[in-house]
């Protein structure tokens, strides 16, 4: 896998269960799999919190782009049955540790 370019964190709290967590996750992984430029993404829960999230490894800033002005992007909240609007951060990768 090419080093990424951009990293992207997603982090909301959901009304749903964590099983309901589970079975959106599963329903949209063919979504973000046919996403060109997302070389991987992790699905995260922060155990002190209860908080969900989801970390992107984006090829180019052009491939996040394209994702970011995506229908699947907006259905985020919807999905997840979000509490407020999803948090958003967008980052440059400046290097890494291990080729």
């Amino acid at each position: 896998m090419q080093n990424p370019s951009v990293i992207l964190l997603v982090k909301f709290t959901s009304t749903l269960t964590p099983d309901e967590v589970r079975k959106v996750v599963n329903s949209r992984k063919e979504d973000f799999r046919a996403l060109q430029g997302l070389q991987q993404k992790y699905y995260l829960q922060e155990p002190s919190t209860g908080e969900y999230a989801g970390l992107y490894l984006w090829k180019s800033i052009e491939d996040f782009n394209s994702y970011r002005d995506s229908e699947l992007r907006k259905t985020i909240a919807t999905a997840y049955k979000t509490i407020g609007e999803p948090r958003i951060e967008v980052f440059e990768a400046l290097d890494v540790l291990r080729e």
